[in-house]
């Protein structure tokens, strides 16, 4: 039996074919609850009123501390440590020696020496793997996110995560703080009280309105919660479960899952090494209909996701050598698609379909069926001219959006088609029945989607600037 990824690797012979065919599941975003009232009323709130989004479980906290901390940060990351002061937060993006981006996630410098990387898992492993094994002075600790199925298990983190987001979020915040509040710079970090308990704060604006991140010691989840919902109960604050939560990233933009770059290079050997049978990278669900024999096929580049102008080569990082062989006006650019309410009403409306096979089921408000998801954009010609990443449904715009990336020379308001469903009628996924494909209209379209995420994010985040 394997005991690592490259173990299985070996094994199975063909990495494309083994993620395809994963019985991992559907992506769950675990203890929060799917809905509190429903996912339209949640996600009209974040455009509207006010949101709560409790971050509290499906995400790793990696805690690192130490002098060599901000070595090993430095030495992983694409962008730039010379300018991070105390209490401030940063995206960190890190490349595999290959340029293929593995991840991101938001590092936070809570103390001196003090850092926290709070993301998905594989930029967490990233992290671990080279603070074990590279011989920097920190220490470490792994805070794992909550099981997808506790049954009924007592579930614990060190921290709970709350948003406060929204138009009127800042109203909400001032009545909690007993007053006016300082409107501190983007990602910058401060301190409230709520509910009797210090609370530690970040500037945000993930709903495309200022708001408030907010943590603290997880015994204090429930309080705080309360508190936060009392006081916003006259501002229509909604709190939002995990079936909108995970949508909101179509308005605003960021691509949260692309495939790790770290199944093929040599360099990369001994992480795979280092990664147990049972990893994310080692049972990652690999979805849609783009399907290439070559795993490197599916690796993405920051400029391919938006993340060019973090790319700093003012210090030495894994994956730099690569990058600086990439011509960033040769690399394809993020945008939102959006699909035609005609085809994809064809697609919605395919489960009441009697005869012959259906298109792939669409679930609503997020459509994706693997923890990575690719689907082929193609031009009128069937010419291959970008991949479709992540797709939903949002009623703040009453519509189907993709996040994709797509040839530099494909301008704002072309059409294009998405190519919706897997070929040969769909691969081993537990999430996949038999179906046929579809291509699907769709317009070209800014990123972020939402007009006010485009004016309120600072620049870098999710748009174009730095960080």
């Amino acid at each position: 039996m394997a005991r690592n990824l490259q173990e299985l690797l070996d094994d199975k012979g063909n990495i494309v074919q083994m993620l395809r065919d994963s019985q991992l599941g559907t992506y769950i975003y675990p203890v929060v609850p799917a809905e509190f009232s429903n996912w339209r009323r949640e996600q009209r709130a974040w455009r509207n009123t006010a949101v709560l989004y409790d971050q509290s479980h499906h995400m790793v906290n990696f805690f690192m501390s130490g002098p060599g901390a901000i070595k090993l940060i430095s030495d992983t990351a694409i962008n730039s440590v010379a300018n991070f002061p105390l209490d401030t937060a940063k995206q960190y993006v890190p490349t595999a020696s290959n340029g293929g981006v593995i991840g991101d996630g938001i590092l936070f410098r809570e103390g001196e020496d003090d850092y926290v990387y709070v993301g998905r898992a594989p930029a967490a492993n990233w992290l671990q793997f080279h603070a074990e094994t590279g011989g920097y002075d920190l220490e470490f600790r792994y805070d794992d996110r909550s099981p997808s199925r506790p049954y009924g298990k007592a579930v614990s983190r060190e921290y709970y995560r709350f948003q406060i987001q929204g138009p009127n979020a800042w109203a909400i915040i001032e009545k909690l703080n007993g007053g006016p509040m300082e409107k501190v710079r983007f990602f910058h970090m401060g301190h409230m009280t709520i509910g009797g308990h210090e609370v530690r704060t970040l500037r945000h604006g993930m709903a495309g309105a200022p708001g408030l991140e907010l943590w603290g010691p997880y015994e204090h989840h429930g309080a705080v919660r309360d508190a936060i919902l009392e006081a916003g109960a006259e501002f229509g604050i909604e709190p939002c479960g995990s079936r909108a939560y995970s949508s909101n990233t179509l308005e605003s933009g960021w691509i949260p899952s692309p495939l790790p770059a770290i199944y093929s290079s040599e360099a990369e050997r001994a992480y795979r090494e280092w990664l147990p049978a049972d990893s994310y990278e080692a049972i990652n669900a690999l979805a849609g209909s783009f399907v290439s024999d070559n795993i490197e096929d599916y690796y993405l580049s920051p400029w391919e996701l938006g993340y060019g102008s973090f790319v700093k080569f003012d210090h030495d990082f894994i994956g730099r050598d690569a990058l600086e062989k990439v011509d960033p006006e040769a690399q394809r650019k993020k945008v939102t698609l959006a699909w035609n309410d005609e085809d994809l009403s064809k697609i919605l409306t395919t489960v009441l379909k009697r005869d012959g096979k259906e298109y792939k089921f669409f679930d609503l408000p997020n459509a994706n069926y693997g923890s990575s998801n690719y689907d082929s954009v193609i031009d009128a010609d069937g010419n291959t001219v970008g991949l479709s990443l992540f797709t939903g449904v949002t009623a703040n715009e009453n519509r189907g959006l993709s996040l994709a990336t797509v040839d530099r020379d494909v301008p704002i308001g072309a059409e294009v088609r998405v190519v919706w469903g897997e070929p040969d009628g769909g691969s081993k996924k537990t999430t996949v029945e038999p179906h046929e494909q579809i291509a699907v209209r769709a317009v070209v379209s800014p990123v972020p989607y939402a007009e006010t995420a485009r004016q309120e994010y600072q620049g870098g985040w999710r748009t174009t600037g730095t960080l």
